[in-house]
């Protein structure tokens, strides 16, 4: 059973930081181009900031300069550092591994942003 395992969400001010970690087992590490999604109530699920399978990373428009992806193989893990922070971030952030049709998602961490 694949797993991805979130973590470090939470409560924080605007213009604060966080730092998202997902970890998950070296075959899909390794395998599967990792990302990152959030989903804020009433909309639908976005892209924030992914590997692409060329090893490039992409961002949406709304987080560039503020977000960054980065992972650690040594620990099989992919992190999504979050600063400058603002209220419209607010959503639950899902870790994401695609290939092809196969899709796999963690449970989702909390993130919110308050004015």
């Amino acid at each position: 059973q694949v797993q991805l395992v979130e973590s470090g969400g939470g409560l924080v001010q605007a213009g604060g930081s966080l730092r998202l970690s997902c970890v998950t087992s070296r075959s899909i590490f390794s395998t599967y181009p990792m990302g990152w999604y959030r989903q804020a109530p009433g909309k639908q699920r976005e892209l924030v900031a992914t590997f692409t399978s060329t090893g490039s990373t992409s961002y949406a428009d709304s987080v560039k300069g503020r977000f960054t992806i980065s992972s650690d193989n040594a620990k099989n893990s992919v992190y999504l550092q979050m600063n400058s922070l603002r209220p419209e971030d607010t959503a639950v952030y899902y870790c994401n591994a695609r290939r092809g049709a196969y899709v796999y998602w963690g449970q989702g961490t909390q993130v919110t942003v308050s004015s």
